[in-house]
């Protein structure tokens, strides 16, 4: 595949950073919420055809250089048997992991996911140049997301209550999430998947030592599938310092969000380890004299560092104007990257 994202990936040199946005299929494309007016969420994701066409949106509407995958992170916990719902504020179990009940027996069925394998066919079948990124959510992100049952829980206090009250049940369940995590980064490769990202959005809420200590070898044990296979990134949000612990033998990218300064992720990360991100997205909310200001600050790091991919520090707000988003692909575009 010629791809300025794989080679980026790949340690081969390229004429500038490849680009791409968390979160960019979907939400903030004009596109995107005209399709919402026919179809749900839930629809969007599990029809074949509309699955495709709203991972392809961001290529025609922004300029992207990979595809990511329309999907969700909440598909292992419903494949695991909890009831999830997508309403209009956001996902939900109707019948959660409680701190009352941890017993609850999770029984993983691999048919549940069969339409996401159907979907990653039919976007390569499209005979799109672009590579396609697959993905699913860390142990930790998954465990805290199967206690909600409630949307106003923001914090996820009665995961983490059960994490420190439960030990030894919460690293049951958080194996059970891992081996049907394992299975299924597996067959998004046999499908075809040309990178994969760990999205492990909540590690922050945990002491970096203890995630590293104690989390870490599970999502390790998901980047692993990977190997010799397609490039790994992974996306650890307020890890902090705790990235001094990530090495070549867990992925091949971090993705580091806006909290720490890119130059010390650099600073404390291992060198064989390339960094992707780190805008901030409410960035996006200024103008784009002020936006063009940080990307300057992107480009005095992507000169000094060659393996360094341009992306957001976390996904798209959601009342963001897509016109920002592209201004960034297109300064990224024309840009000169010559080093002096």
């Amino acid at each position: 595949m010629n791809s300025i994202f794989i080679d980026k990936l790949n340690k081969i040199n390229t004429p500038r950073p490849p680009v791409w946005f968390m979160r960019q299929a979907g939400r903030i494309l004009p596109s995107y919420q005209q399709l919402k007016k026919k179809y749900t969420f839930d629809q969007l994701m599990k029809d074949s055809d509309l699955a495709a066409t709203v991972s392809l949106l961001p290529v025609k509407d922004l300029g992207v250089d990979a595809i990511i995958l329309f999907s969700d992170i909440l598909v292992i916990p419903e494949a695991l048997g909890l009831n999830l719902e997508f309403t209009n504020k956001g996902p939900i179990f109707h019948n959660p992991l409680r701190i009352d009940n941890p017993n609850k027996d999770l029984n993983f069925d691999c048919t549940k996911l069969e339409y996401i394998y159907k979907n990653i066919s039919n976007i390569k079948n499209k005979k799109n140049e672009l590579p396609l990124i697959g993905f699913c959510g860390g142990p930790l992100t998954t465990f805290c997301f199967m206690f909600r049952g409630d949307l106003s829980e923001k914090s996820f206090n009665q995961a983490i209550k059960f994490l420190y009250k439960y030990p030894k049940q919460s690293h049951k369940i958080l194996n059970i999430i891992t081996e049907a995590s394992e299975l299924y980064v597996k067959e998004q490769i046999r499908h075809g998947i040309d990178c994969f990202q760990l999205f492990e959005t909540y590690c922050g809420l945990i002491p970096s030592e203890k995630y590293i200590k104690e989390i870490l070898p599970y999502s390790q044990r998901v980047l692993n599938v990977t190997k010799s296979k397609v490039p790994s990134v992974f996306f650890p949000k307020n890890l902090g310092v705790g990235l001094k612990h990530l090495n070549k033998n867990i992925c091949d990218y971090v993705s580091i969000d806006w909290q720490i300064d890119i130059n010390e992720a650099r600073k404390i990360l291992d060198k064989d380890i390339g960094i992707q991100g780190n805008i901030d997205p409410r960035c996006l909310y200024s103008s784009t004299e002020n936006i063009k200001i940080e990307l300057e600050k992107i480009k005095k790091f992507a000169l000094k560092n060659d393996d360094f991919i341009i992306n957001l520090g976390h996904g798209f707000l959601p009342d963001i104007n897509y016109k920002k988003a592209k201004f960034i692909v297109d300064w990224v575009k024309t840009t000169n990257w010559k080093k002096i």
